[in-house]
């Protein structure tokens, strides 16, 4: 049964601004994300995108601003706290435990879930719903594995997929994916698009998508964010988006028809 959006944004950026030297990164950037929402960030390469997510996540400080996530001002919390209140993201190049197997890698996602400390996750019970939980999102990811492969040895495209399931086992209230389709063939992006859907439209997820693959982010975003050179060119729903001048100029190119 899918999760009704709650009215106030579980994530809101409000000002936030980032420069490195003369390069400007964030000028001002502004928006919400509610539960059940998937948002798409699209921009040209060097647009900031990536960098908006490293400080929503922690990763970066900003120079000025706030990042609320509901009620509680992460603006200066550390990485870990913020993942602690339920935020969580990929990478463009997955990032695992290279000579851990895929069990150790999924069961990181499952101590956030728990609320595990650094020594409750060597001694505490793992959720009991794991099992069942794991094997509906493989199901959807569209393949299998022994508990005991190295992660090493998983193709790039599964290892996509997988760091998706990983974020989802956490049970986070905003998840920030970036570039999931790069490097995935068309099945395996149909696969990486039905986790994200199901984040959203079962699992009261707040989604924000990075996104260079237009149709996946035209088809499926509820709502649209388009930054080029840090700044914010516009808002609003994907038909408005592709509509818009400055949005095709800047990124889309001209001729660019929505139902592409």
């Amino acid at each position: 049964m899918a999760i009704q959006s709650e009215n106030r944004p579980v994530l809101s950026l409000q000002g936030v601004c980032k420069a490195f030297g003369g390069i400007i990164v964030a000028e001002d950037i502004s928006f919400d994300v509610s539960s059940c929402e998937m948002m798409g960030l699209i921009g040209p390469n060097g647009a900031g995108k990536t960098s908006l997510l490293n400080m929503i996540s922690g990763i970066y400080s900003m120079d000025k601003g706030r990042i609320m996530f509901g009620d509680v001002d992460v603006s200066k919390a550390p990485a870990h706290k913020r993942a602690r209140l339920g935020l969580a993201r990929t990478f463009q190049a997955p990032r695992f435990l290279q000579r851990s197997n895929i069990r150790d890698n999924l069961l990181l996602g499952t101590d956030l879930a728990d609320q595990y400390t650094f020594f409750q996750s060597f001694i505490g019970k793992k959720s009991k719903d794991f099992e069942e939980e794991l094997s509906e999102l493989m199901e959807i990811a569209g393949f299998t594995f022994d508990w005991d492969d190295l992660i090493a040895a998983f193709p790039y495209g599964r290892l996509k997929i997988l760091e998706i399931v990983r974020a989802m086992l956490s049970k986070p209230r905003i998840l920030l994916i970036d570039e999931p389709a790069a490097g995935l063939n068309d099945i395996e992006i149909g696969h990486a698009v039905a986790l994200l859907k199901l984040a959203t439209e079962k699992r009261g997820m707040g989604v924000v998508l990075i996104e260079h693959k237009m149709d996946m982010v035209m088809n499926n975003c509820h709502n649209i964010v388009v930054l080029n050179f840090g700044k914010v060119i516009a808002k609003g729903q994907p038909e408005m988006i592709s509509k818009n001048k400055d949005v095709i100029e800047a990124y889309l190119g001209r001729g660019y028809d929505v139902a592409n």
